[in-house]
């Protein structure tokens, strides 16, 4: 029986009773939001006078406008408000409280409504997409979650059922996983005649063509799947190679002319393409793995009592998982017996599964709410953590998020069935990174991950105390009596695990708070239950991050250190992150220092040999990407010091240079096991889009041949000639302390027509081949083959010397050739060949887009450019200057408005316009 009298601590601290509304403790103003195509310049979104507080960036009024205001644009039904948006969500919310029971009275919802209210518009906190897509709009489906765990079984019902299950989840623009262990292998007969059956992965071929097509029709975001195969199944072979030879076909289809890139013609060609691939491994294998012992592939027809079907070397199949990761980055690995042992209602049944991110694991036919605290607004100036500030938006926000469970629709009654009776709960956080940054810490540090571990401890805690006092209240979830062992077994493990944070690296007080609420959640838990079976993730922040403005989404660190904004009107203008300024404030550095330091780095892309900084500081300012990098087990360790304190997983995904070794694949997934990660991906630079070096240099090399044959053969081709007389540039280089000069002679009208090399202490055989080189570059630009087929064929040509160079504009070169090339690419091509050859980021586009603009009003009155100033007034100038990471060339395009996305845990993200391909 619910017990309606307890008090759940509902405190007004955010807001003022004696402020009639809570928005009216912000500043709010009126603005035009617009998105722009990258390549058109064209509005694919544009609604005027929308109104929002002052703080939000132009980019987060733009993707709130465009994503989540419900109603016809431009008709009355439209909402222009960030108020209209909040109060239908939050007045549905808070309806739904008080009819079942939450609130005592009608003062208590009033504060829950102002608190909440105030937590979402001050971008303190965020829920995941479907809860702004949906709740509160009038026919549409109410549904609030974006994370959903499938389940087939070995029969062709339950198979087709799952097609139909994933359709619909994709359909509401939400994500699914599933684990086919289930099903019989390719190796195994059917019940029904001599035939084999199909086995997983030929059913997967169907899913994914399914995914495939209602992708295509969908307006936000792509179709998110995770497929799993445990590691003892007879085709986990064949699974682990899957997407490896697709990406093989791939590279073979785009070389013959096809469309094959994302969102391409002929993309459908290409199969498991819409999956994230994990398999899931024991501690077992694992073991085995060490010690080289054999491994058992066994039958999964029950009437043959686990038959062995095959028997190979542990060592041998881990290598193959972590060769297929190296070559196509799929598949990802996850630690069964970790998930298991964390798993807090083992009695209804085992963790099998999880969502297409990897951050919420729990059981087959469920589904979890996602929201997520934006860190960075709970520290002071001075970099101390909020402490009371965190405590009172976790609670609030765990409120409201049960409240959704028994109001959300579900896609499935099995679905809507366990989400009622457990009520998995996924609370997280964005802008680690930054915060870190802000504080003057390294990402990469003992320090670091303590204070990341701190901080989860303390999110997940008073989770599970808010919802142990909701228990008292309205009951604990159906399940719990049944599980109560194993539900205070891991809240018990979680409260030891803060014992195992250094206390040389947080302060005395927070740890000392975290402890104290882990206690009092267990002993609240022993005597009233828990409402929920789960309370916490880390999800990847994706739409929500650049709702929230966060410059660093979920556990990631920052991307890169130079920022993008797409200008009204057409153009891009860099930034250098914010945060830059903040953490070296808090490092000591003067006011000037920090502005040479940020000057520096917008002019060069890097902060290496930035004046005045101090080598020991360089760490505090490593990246995800770039020439100061953090290391792979870098980004391991934090997952580990997070994982401890969160009732489900973490989506993130682990970065590593090109040149990395399959060896080095397999020593992270394997010290992610030892240290309790419970599930890891990887991703090797450019592994999705090039060869091993040996093949990419014969390949680049048979190409440049093909066309010079084709430009020397083709009849009538008349070679044109240099005037006598010609302009001509030279370039002086260094790389590796060898210095040289390359001597450009051009055709009338500036375009390059011949080339001359000369490199310092070179011997005769470089010398005649740098000449051989020159001279059959320079007869192919005077028989009409283009420099940009040259500078396709020779950039990336990795030979010594190479490294570091002393031209601001190219910061490293693999060899001279990828140097002189690159150079003369940056001096003779235009931007959109350079864009299209991988040479320029986003950040160089935007200095030349901006210097361009510049000039433009230094010779005009006019201000069209940059009327955006005029129509966003802000006591913070650059408020509006919405920085967003600079993409990975390399990364999907996004289908909505053609700008790049970004990396964010183990999906994509516009930054642009916020659509994404994964979670929340």
């Amino acid at each position: 029986m619910a017990k309606k009298t307890v008090n759940l601590g509902l405190r007004r601290y955010f807001t003022d009773a004696s402020v009639k509304d809570s928005y009216d403790l912000l500043k709010w103003h009126q603005l035009d939001a617009e998105i722009l195509n990258f390549k058109t310049k064209e509005a694919i979104f544009r609604q005027e006078s929308v109104e929002f507080p002052t703080s939000w960036s132009q980019n987060a009024v733009n993707i709130v406008s465009q994503k989540y205001f419900a109603g016809d644009l431009n008709k009355s039904n439209r909402e222009y408000s960030l108020k209209q948006l909040i109060d239908r969500v939050v007045l549905t919310i808070a309806k739904q409280g008080r009819l079942n029971n939450y609130f005592n009275s009608p003062t208590e919802q009033k504060i829950f409504t102002e608190e909440l209210k105030y937590i979402l518009a001050s971008q303190r906190a965020a829920f995941n997409s479907p809860v702004w897509f949906n709740i509160g709009v009038k026919d549409r489906s109410q549904q609030a979650s974006a994370c959903f765990i499938l389940s087939v079984d070995d029969d062709m019902r339950s198979i087709l059922n799952w097609y139909v299950e994933e359709g619909l989840i994709f359909k509401g623009g939400s994500g699914s996983g599933v684990n086919l262990s289930r099903l019989r292998s390719s190796a195994e007969g059917l019940s029904t005649s001599s035939g084999k059956a199909s086995g997983p992965v030929s059913f997967m071929r169907g899913a994914d063509s399914s995914a495939g097509t209602i992708r295509s029709g969908g307006k936000t975001r792509r179709a998110a799947k995770m497929v799993i195969l445990d590691v003892d199944h007879p085709d986990i072979e064949e699974f682990i190679w899957c997407k490896v030879k697709e990406e093989k076909k791939a590279q073979a289809l785009s070389q013959a002319g096809f469309d094959i890139g994302v969102d391409g013609k002929d993309i459908y060609n290409i199969q498991y393409q819409n999956a994230n691939n994990s398999v899931r491994v024991s501690d077992a294998f694992m073991e085995a793995v060490e010690k080289d012992d054999n491994w058992a592939l066994k039958a999964i027809d029950p009437r043959s009592n686990k038959k062995v079907m095959k028997t190979i070397k542990a060592r041998k199949l881990f290598k193959q998982i972590c060769q297929a990761a190296w070559e196509c980055a799929d598949p990802g690995v996850q630690f069964d017996d970790t998930i298991n042992d964390w798993h807090t209602t083992p009695k209804a049944g085992r963790i099998n599964a999880s969502n297409p991110c990897s951050e919420y694991m729990h059981l087959d036919n469920s589904a979890c709410n996602l929201a997520s605290l934006n860190l960075m607004k709970f520290i002071d100036e001075d970099g101390h953590f909020l402490v009371d500030d965190f405590l009172q938006a976790v609670e609030i926000l765990i409120i409201a998020q049960d409240i959704l469970v028994s109001y959300s629709d579900y896609p499935t009654p099995k679905i809507a069935k366990t989400a009622k009776a457990y009520r998995q709960l996924g609370l997280g956080y964005a802008n680690l990174g930054a915060l870190l940054m802000s504080k003057g810490l390294p990402y990469d540090s003992d320090i670091g991950r303590a204070q990341a571990g701190v901080i989860t401890a303390l999110m997940s805690a008073q989770a599970y105390l808010t919802s142990s006092r909701m228990a008292q209240r309205v009951g604990t979830f159906s399940g719990y009596n049944k599980d109560q062992r194993g539900m205070l077994r891991v809240i018990a493990k979680h409260r030891r695990a803060v014992d195992n944070i250094d206390s040389n690296f947080v302060d005395e007080q927070l740890l000392t708070t975290a402890a104290t609420i882990w206690d009092e959640a267990l002993s609240q838990a022993k005597i009233h239950g828990i409402r929920n079976s789960q309370v916490s993730v880390l999800a990847p922040t994706g739409t929500i991050g650049l709702m929230m403005d966060c410059d660093t989404t979920g556990i990631e660190p920052d991307l890169g250190l130079v920022k993008f904004k797409t200008l009204v009107g057409g153009g891009h203008m860099s930034f250098v992150n914010q945060t830059i300024a903040k953490g070296l404030k808090h490092l000591g550095y003067e006011a000037d220092q920090i502005k040479d330091i940020t000057e520096y780095i917008k002019e060069k892309n890097t902060i290496i040999d930035a004046p005045h900084l101090e080598d020991k500081h360089l760490a505090v300012f490593s990246c995800s990407i770039g020439d100061n990098v953090i290391s792979a087990l870098g980004h391991v360790k934090m997952m580990a010091a997070a994982q401890p304190f969160l009732s489900g997983a973490i989506s993130k995904t682990v970065n590593m240079p090109e040149d990395v070794t399959v060896e080095d694949v397999g020593d992270i997934y394997t010290e992610a096991w030892k240290l309790g990660v419970k599930a890891i991906a990887i991703y090797r630079d450019n592994c999705k889009v090039s060869q091993p070096v040996e093949v990419k240099k014969k390949q680049e090399s048979e190409s440049l041949e093909n066309i010079i044959e084709k430009s020397f053969a083709s009849k009538g081709v008349i070679r044109r000639q240099l005037p006598s007389t010609r302009n001509s540039k030279t370039f002086k280089f260094r790389i590796a302390n060898i210095k040289g000069f390359a001597t450009v002679g051009e055709f009338e009208d500036g375009s390059p027509g011949e080339i001359f090399i000369t490199v310092a202490k070179q011997g005769s055989t470089l010398a005649g081949v740098m000449d051989a080189l020159a001279i059959s570059v320079s007869h192919g630009l005077q028989h009409g083959v283009p420099l940009k087929s040259y500078v396709k064929a020779f950039i990336n040509m990795s030979f010594a010397p190479n490294g570091l160079t002393n031209d601001p504009d190219i910061r490293t070169a693999t060899s001279f050739v990828d140097y002189i090339f690159r150079k003369l690419a940056k001096t003779y091509l235009r931007y959109d060949d350079l864009i299209d050859l991988g040479i320029v980021n986003f950040s160089e586009k935007a200095q030349a887009e901006h210097q361009k603009q510049t000039a433009l009003i230094d010779d005009s009155n006019q201000t069209d450019v940059l009327d955006v100033k005029q129509t966003t007034p802000s006591d913070n100038p650059n408020h509006n200057l919405s920085p967003s990471p600079a993409p990975d060339l390399s990364s999907p395009i996004c289908g909505s408005c053609g700008n790049h996305t970004q990396r964010s845990g183990s999906c994509y993200v516009c930054s642009v316009c916020g659509s994404t391909t994964g979670c929340s």
